[in-house]
């Protein structure tokens, strides 16, 4: 078995509204694998249960074998305790080739496990065996490493409990919190508004301490101090026992407290300056009782935990290394976030703790007998945390808000030490010293005793007001034809209301009018681009069936997702896509995932777009040419909506109620209501509109203000006059596309038909040969060339079914092959002549635009009566002599 491709889902995709990871297997003919199901079996019984129910019954077939691997990659990361239940299978063209589909939460974690099927399925056809629980164990391990830590974790939890999108910017903790303007950032338990001041001092424990006494909140004595002799003369001037730490530093690391003797004091001091780039050291007043986090978010006391510092307890019998090891053995205790506590040190600071007891690591202590193996009680060095929350009373929680405020910080872990809380400082002479940025969540969100408090959910609230969810309106365009043009008609509306619009389609990424990217950006990853640029009010995102199959939707919910139609035999036989049914799939992706506020914009005209509309979780507004269809009759008396071309004019249907939008004659893009695709994308992209809200004027005005020109929509039926003769330059590269602009053209005025036109060679034979026949059936001249791209196929092969095509047609058509698109538009334009009607696919947009216009301006400004001279100088200036 050979795994051919793989891809990972990251967003809503054909399968799914889960991420999944997609491949592909082949069989080799020559490795049957029937005995390998066998000795899968009976070597991992319990793994492959679930494994072999609902299996096809051919072992032998590629799809029997698509499923094991896809179950397998799920039941996988089940016993690595990840939660994830989706695995499919589904059969391709080739007998030996199928598809699985298993779902992840990681990406990591997700391709390993797939990596660990295909493992195991190997090892079974050689006889080896695989050890399968250290395998699960190091799954896990991957999946921890490469998860959100617990702190941003709860964060992300809380924001999509709100319904407000979470998007992952690095490998690491930093989130974008909603989208476009609306967007905010955090980064663990740090926000964008966290001061980079606040964070500084916080960092500087001295510099911390002297804005609290500013404010009147209780600190401990102690001085700053730079070498070891400085720290035991601090003490001594303070009185023992006293705390040593770095002065800039975090989680506890390089702490020493309740230290008595010089020698501990020194060598306190020299543990601490290795955390303190400059080896500056913090000695202070020791004060007895105990420890005491505070979590202050906004303004608020959110979370209260008491610390208490790492320790065993004797048995009489095991040394204290031996007690460590039982204890890091207790499943609660981890090496990373994943476990409520961490595992126990011995380390330089430890055996210097265990020194002050009179103690070693190989002493035993009695039965019952408590070691502390460290001073400091972080949850980072093994201590635990009781939850007190209830217990902090009004005043001590009023000063850690003051502390916090006063350090500059929104988030803030105040961190007091004292005999209790629930008692005002005065009283039990306790006193603050920390403030930290960045504090830990852990100890909050899973207690060692007590319960969890809702601190993601605080984070949020101070970020967000009640009932915000950061988004922006998000309108998604799909379908076979029309979607660009569509896309520019959408964005010049919302332009037109004031906003800044973010807009991607086949041409770039636009912001505010400006392109920003350039080539086909109508897939998921300019999508995200454009969500996440903080200055875009609106998304309006082409979404194209190519991004769909490779990776899913690159948001997670729409407001509007416009269906501009399924067309005829386009990307049909390509990513296992063979019927018009299973395209509509596909683009009915979008549909699927309409807000429930929000509107599925569908040409009633075209039947597989037409049945979308029972996925739609929000509303529907239907879009037609032809009023009388039983579709719009069905909605409408159901009091739905719909906007109609009726009796010459746009219309909106709200149930029976109707209003005139404007004449269809009148308006630029219909070139005076003659062209039935673009009166399409008028009403797909004004019920676009009508179902953001926007009212009837602003409907008006846009319809009347947008066009297809070069400059608006280039390469969409842009239609360009020069004496007497007419060239079209236009994408369209299908038989959908081709049947649209016949039909447009018998409208316009001309004598003679030409075209310039190839096929793209990823397309199924028989949709190459249809496309020429739709050519030689209605042009009366036709230049045809071969791009220099044949995406697969052998050179001429393409040029060779057209031919097919052409003599299977009921006309004979002048035919003229040239090479190359630019030529045979320069050779086109050349032999053009008064009456002509001249339509060119333009594959090369901004190119063939340039070249064309280029010509006609040279033409005017020279008066010269031959353009095919223009036209062969033009070609030699390109380095294209003819």
């Amino acid at each position: 078995m050979k795994l051919e491709s793989k891809r990972f889902l990251r967003g809503p995709n054909r399968w799914s509204d889960k991420t999944a990871v997609e491949g592909v297997i082949t069989l080799d003919p020559s490795q049957p694998l029937v005995d390998s199901w066998n000795r899968l079996l009976c070597d991992y019984p319990e793994l492959m249960a679930p494994v072999q129910a609902g299996a096809p019954r051919d072992t032998t077939s590629a799809l029997f074998w698509a499923h094991v691997v896809g179950r397998l990659a799920v039941e996988l990361q089940g016993q690595a305790q990840i939660g994830v239940t989706l695995a499919l299978a589904s059969p391709l063209d080739a007998p030996r080739e199928a598809r699985f589909v298993a779902e992840y939460r990681e990406e990591a974690s997700g391709e390993r496990a797939v990596e660990l099927a295909l493992e195991l399925i190997a090892a079974a056809r050689e006889g080896r065996r695989v050890d399968v629980a250290s395998e699960v164990v190091a799954l896990r391990k991957l999946h921890e490493e490469t998860r959100l830590g617990p702190s941003t974790g709860a964060i992300a939890r809380a924001a999509e409990a709100r319904g407000i999108p979470v998007r992952r910017l690095t490998e690491g903790s930093l989130l974008q919190l909603g989208y476009g303007a609306q967007q905010r950032r955090v980064w663990a338990a740090e926000t964008d508004r966290t001061s980079a001041i606040g964070e500084a001092i916080a960092q500087d424990k001295e510099l911390t301490k002297q804005m609290l006494e500013l404010v009147g909140v209780p600190v401990p004595a102690g001085r700053p101090v730079e070498s070891a002799d400085e720290a035991w003369a601090a003490a001594e001037a303070i009185g023992l026992p006293v705390v040593v730490k770095p002065r800039k530093g975090n989680q506890g690391k390089g702490v020493s407290v309740r230290l008595h003797t010089r020698e501990a004091v020194m060598s306190a001091y020299e543990i601490a300056a290795e955390y303190d780039r400059y080896r500056q050291v913090v000695v202070e007043r020791h004060i007895e009782g105990m420890d005491f986090r505070l979590l202050v978010i906004g303004g608020r006391l959110v979370a209260a935990a008491r610390r208490e510092p790492p320790s065993i307890v004797g048995d009489g019998k095991s040394t204290i290394l031996e007690l460590v090891a039982v204890e890091n053995k207790n499943p609660l205790r981890g090496d990373d976030h994943s476990t409520s506590l961490s595992k126990l040190r011995l380390d330089e600071i430890g055996l210097e703790t265990l020194a002050e007891q009179g103690l070693t690591q190989d002493s035993v202590p009695a039965a019952g007998q408590t070691v502390v193996l460290r001073r400091n009680a972080n949850l980072s060095t093994g201590g635990s945390a009781t939850d007190v929350t209830d217990e902090v009373h009004p005043l001590v929680a009023q000063r850690a808000i003051e502390a916090a405020r006063v350090v500059g910080l929104d988030i803030a872990g105040v961190d007091l030490v004292g005999s209790r809380v629930d008692r005002p400082l005065e009283e039990t002479g306790g006193a603050f010293v920390e403030v930290n940025a960045a504090p830990g969540l852990r100890m909050h969100l899973e207690p060692s005793h007590g319960r969890g408090r809702a601190v993601g959910e605080a984070i949020i609230d101070s970020m967000f007001a009640r009932g915000d969810d950061a988004r922006i309106p998000i309108v998604a365009v799909t379908g076979t034809n029309g979607k660009t043009t569509t896309t520019r008609f959408i964005a010049h509306l919302m332009r037109q209301r004031g906003l800044r619009v973010g807009m991607t389609c086949t041409d770039g990424i636009y912001v505010e009018g400006k392109r920003i990217d350039t080539g086909d950006c109508s897939g998921p990853k300019s999508a995200r681009m454009v969500l996440g640029h903080p200055r875009v009010d609106v998304a309006v995102l082409e979404t194209a069936r190519g991004g769909m199959l490779r990776e899913g939707l690159g948001f997670d919910w729409c407001d509007v997702a416009v269906v501009t139609n399924v067309g005829e035999g386009d990307h049909l036989g390509m990513n296992g896509i063979h019927t018009p049914e299973e395209l509509a799939a596909i683009k009915a992706i979008p549909v699927r995932r309409v807000s429930q506020r929000g509107v599925a914009v569908l040409n009633a005209d075209d039947p597989l777009v037409a049945s979308m509309a029972s996925l739609c979780p929000g509303t529907v507004i239907f879009f037609s040419r032809d009023p009388n269809s039983a579709v719009i009759g069905r909605h409408r008396s159901a009091g739905g909506k719909a906007i109609l071309a009726k009796e010459g004019h746009v219309v909106l249907a709200d149930g029976r109620l109707e209003r005139r939008v404007g004449s269809l004659a009148e308006l630029p893009l219909t070139q005076g209501g003659l062209v039935g695709f673009q009166i399409e994308n008028l009403l797909a992209a004004l019920g676009a509109g009508w179902g953001l809200g926007l009212p009837i004027e602003a409907l008006r005005f846009g319809a009347e203000t947008f066009e297809s020109s070069l400059g608006t929509a280039p390469g969409r039926f842009n239609v360009v006059t020069h004496r007497d003769s007419t060239v079209i330059l236009d994408y369209g590269h299908n038989s959908s596309a081709l049947l649209a602009l016949t039909e447009a053209i018998r409208g316009m005025r001309h004598r003679r038909r030409k075209v310039v036109y190839t096929a793209a060679g990823d397309r199924r034979d028989e949709d190459i040969v249809r496309q020429a026949q739709i050519l030689a059936d209605f042009f009366h001249e036709i230049y045809v060339y071969e791009d220099k791209c044949t995406r697969g196929r052998p050179d001429g092969e393409v040029i060779r079914l057209m031919r097919e095509g052409f003599a299977q047609a009921g006309a004979a058509p002048r035919i003229v092959q040239l090479s190359g698109e630019l030529r045979s538009i320069g050779a086109a334009i050349g032999n053009l002549e008064p009456g002509d009607l001249l339509l060119c696919q333009v594959d090369q947009v901004e190119l063939a635009l340039e070249f064309v216009t280029g010509l006609f301006r040279q033409a005017e400004s020279r008066s010269v009566s031959s353009l095919a001279q223009l036209a062969a100088a033009a070609l030699a200036a390109l380095g294209m002599m003819t």
